[in-house]
């Protein structure tokens, strides 16, 4: 599907709104026991973390690697020392699949984030039975709803999943603030336009409280730029260049770099 450039999160909202209307409300089950994602990050003082991704394809990128195993994928993921592996399941922007997901949580042993355009409980309660321990929250959105933002976010943590909430500029990250989220995303991203800068990171660092984690997302390909947010960010979230590496377990070490006193 095209997306009219400058319109990305309005036409991806409004395809989800048509999903999530098709979508029957399952009876939620037991989440799958892993560690919790906020105190591993927040016991991991010395390193970057990384969070690895499984996506064949993109808006901005189209196809990144669609032929790929993912199961094969997101166990290099795990042998590699990734902190989370996040799946995408979107399936008209991403080529992404809820059973993806599934395939996945159930053979690794590390937390799963169902990476989607969460905007309703219906989607909530479909990652818990599939496996998923974390999911992702937009702040974006959201956009003059934080009540619609608060009560999903409820909803996870109520049926004891844990949530990644999304932000991309002061304000958003107020509002993560205020929702008292504690694992905290800065996507890279505009997600009007697509285009990315990894200042949109650095940007945001002395609003940051102690009792929080941080993520970095997007924007990241190798070194480089793990060396530039590494004292600021508990982890990156890194898709792109790690499904287009040919040696998974040296590019996750080489973006895990050692955190400067």
């Amino acid at each position: 599907m095209n997306i009219e450039h400058g319109k990305f999160l309005e036409t991806i909202l409004a395809q989800k709104a048509h999903e999530v209307a098709e979508m029957s409300l399952e009876t939620a089950g037991m989440v799958r026991k892993t560690y919790k994602l906020y105190d591993f990050l927040q016991a991991q003082v010395e390193s970057l973390q990384v969070i690895a991704e499984c996506k064949k394809a993109s808006p901005s990128l189209g196809d990144i690697n669609v032929e790929v195993d993912l199961v094969v994928q997101a166990k290099s993921y795990e042998q590699a020392g990734a902190s989370m592996i996040s799946v995408l399941t979107d399936p008209v922007f991403f080529k992404g699949d809820i059973e993806y997901l599934r395939e996945i949580s159930s053979s690794v042993g590390i937390p799963t984030l169902n990476k989607d355009f969460i905007i309703d409980k219906k989607q909530i309660v479909r990652a818990v039975n599939a496996g998923a321990t974390v999911i992702l929250l937009i702040v974006a959105c959201f956009e003059h709803d934080f009540e619609k933002l608060k009560s999903l976010y409820d909803d996870a943590i109520s049926l004891g999943l844990e949530v990644l909430v999304e932000t991309h500029n002061k304000n958003e990250l107020d509002i993560a603030h205020q929702l008292g989220a504690n694992i905290i995303g800065v996507n890279n991203r505009n997600l009007k336009t697509f285009e990315v800068s990894l200042q949109n990171s650095l940007d945001l660092v002395s609003e940051f409280q102690p009792d929080k984690v941080y993520i970095s997302e997007s924007g990241v390909f190798g070194r480089k730029e793990a060396e530039l947010l590494a004292p600021y960010f508990n982890a990156i979230l890194v898709g792109t260049a790690l499904m287009q590496s040919e040696n998974v377990e040296e590019a996750v070490a080489e973006l895990k770099v050692v955190k400067n006193d």
